[in-house]
């Protein structure tokens, strides 16, 4: 649905030209971007990741791009930064669902820019922030919900699935999110994905963003594992950029100078490459299912 309406229909509306390059391949990245000479494209994080990981040498005509979008999961604000760096393309972050027609928020792309945040919501929509019993919390933390006429009517024949969700005239997104002082939406992590550590909620998220903050990591993915007497503690998985070097015991001391106690990894995995769903997103079931080590 993103790749339809963001990066087919709205340029078409807007009498653009939409190129349709197959697959995301990195080894044929910049000959695509040379070859089409687009004005902006829209991707994933995990595919910003491998563009900051291909090696030095390759190093694409980016003049034609104005912007780069960023949708479908957070990215990290040093991922933004690498990226910027390294191409100097101004990363656009905003956040959307299919149910929404994918698109309620964006940082603007001509104005202040805010890494961290999806930014504002778009004219005609109404994001709100609501506690377990959908009572509205003004900051948050809280589960954020969507308002407005691009929010679909519901799912084809699945009546209980659509009552579940849109409530009251508002789609609950399962995001938890909260503001910050200047009105942007900081997503905070998925409800499904929160651990639940001795009786404390420990949003992976959180974990992740401290790991990016390693110099030598690209990507980082924090599941709950279980344990026979806190029920569950967080694990990571992470990647490292190319030619860098960090052991787990390194990154395990780097997230204890950031994080509280209970929030630093039980463990860390260095592994070559993380596990992708259809969409390109990290594959969080298939890492859950990951069989703990012996011993």
């Amino acid at each position: 649905m993103n790749g339809i309406v963001v990066s087919v229909l709205s340029p078409l509306l807007a009498g653009g030209c939409a190129s349709i390059v197959g697959r995301f391949r990195a080894g044929s990245f910049a000959a695509e971007l040379e070859r089409v000479r687009p004005t902006y494209f829209s991707a994933v994080p995990a595919i910003y990741a491998m563009l900051v990981a291909l090696p030095r040498e390759v190093q694409p005509d980016t003049s034609s791009l104005r912007r780069v979008i960023c949708g479908a999961a957070p990215m990290p604000a040093e991922l933004i930064a690498r990226f910027e760096q390294r191409f100097g393309v101004p990363v656009i972050e905003g956040y959307g669902l299919s149910e929404a027609t994918c698109a309620s928020t964006l940082n603007p792309p001509s104005g202040p820019r805010k890494p961290g945040t999806v930014g504002l919501p778009l004219p005609g929509q109404r994001i709100a922030l609501v506690d377990a019993t959908g009572a509205v919390v003004t900051a948050g933390p809280g589960e954020v919900v969507i308002s407005g006429p691009t929010v679909m009517r519901g799912y084809l024949n699945r009546p209980e699935e659509t009552a579940a969700t849109i409530r009251n005239g508002w789609l609950h997104t399962g995001d938890v999110g909260r503001f910050d002082d200047d009105g942007h939406l900081v997503l905070v992590d998925r409800i499904k994905d929160m651990i639940i550590r001795g009786g404390e909620n420990l949003y992976p998220k959180e974990i992740e963003n401290a790991l990016h903050a390693h110099p030598a990591v690209n990507e980082a993915a924090v599941v709950g594992a279980p344990d026979p007497v806190l029920g569950e503690v967080p694990v990571a998985h992470v990647a490292l950029l190319p030619g860098s070097s960090a052991t787990p015991d390194d990154l395990t001391a780097h997230c204890a100078g950031r994080l509280a106690r209970t929030k630093v990894p039980a463990r860390i995995t260095i592994v070559g490459s993380l596990p992708r769903n259809p969409v390109g997103k990290i594959d969080k079931p298939a890492l859950r299912r990951i069989p703990e080590p012996a011993g």
